[in-house]
């Protein structure tokens, strides 16, 4: 069973030494996500859940003073932040140092080759991947934390849904509420697990224990327009052009049915 953060410290662990001697360029905190840019134009991306903030003027109090620090401070804040804005900066810090093997920009819902006998698990949602996963005929379900995106399902309605899916798609910002792990292991036995979003992390070693058997996350083309964007208070669509999105396999891949 994995404990509630054991991927962010994995995550960590894995990237401390790549941020020794690397400074941060800029950083834009804004009201959908936050960017990192660090020596070499290596912009990493994760993002901001406006509803999990606490009440107050000061949400940053570092703030002024991030830009210039080494870059394994910012990545500290994976494992050490007291909230999942803290969290945040230390995962978009994090997808600037990955390193990764992708494939070309390919569709996620056409990757899980989903048919009328699955039952997807849709773990946050992913409007604009509704119609898709419905279209195939599957049968979807959503979790969500969010109270004002959806209506809030029990703690067994939950679990049940975990329990008896085949496929799931889980935003990646559960890593930053430290929920990823038990919502992993109150699955049974799905034969894809994808997690998804620009703050996916996209190193596969992390997941090798784990039923994760996809990750689509993204690469940022054009940064000076990315950071752009998330000062003006911009979101995925805006970004969307600037931005491909990849998927890497981890070594749990189950073959296709």
């Amino acid at each position: 069973m994995l404990q509630a953060g054991t991927l962010s410290s994995r995550l960590y662990d894995n990237l401390r030494s790549k941020s020794s001697g690397i400074t941060v360029e800029d950083i834009r905190i804004g009201l959908g996500y936050i960017g990192v840019r660090l020596g070499g134009n290596r912009v990493g991306l994760a993002a901001v859940l406006r509803h999990e903030l606490a009440p107050g003027c000061t949400t940053i109090h570092k703030a002024g003073t991030l830009k210039g620090r080494p870059a394994s401070e910012l990545l500290k804040y994976l494992v050490a932040g007291r909230n999942p804005l803290d969290k945040a900066i230390g995962l978009a810090a994090a997808n600037a140092l990955i390193e990764y093997n992708a494939s070309a920009e390919e569709d996620t819902v056409a990757l899980l080759h989903l048919t009328d006998r699955d039952r997807v698990a849709m773990v946050g949602m992913f409007r604009p991947l509704l119609k898709k996963i419905k279209a195939t005929g599957a049968e979807l379900s959503v979790i969500e934390r969010d109270p004002a995106r959806m209506e809030i399902a029990d703690e067994q309605a939950k679990r049940n849904i975990l329990r008896k899916c085949t496929v799931a798609v889980i935003t990646a910002t559960t890593m930053l509420t430290d929920t990823l792990e038990g919502i992993l292991n109150t699955m049974g036995n799905p034969r894809h697990v994808v997690l998804l979003g620009p703050s996916t992390p996209l190193c596969s070693d992390i997941f090798e224990d784990t039923v994760v058997t996809h990750l689509g996350g993204s690469s940022v083309i054009d940064s000076n327009k990315i950071l752009q964007i998330i000062s003006e208070g911009g979101g995925t669509p805006a970004m969307r052009s600037h931005l491909k999105f990849v998927t890497v396999l981890t070594s749990n891949r189950k073959e296709k049915r």
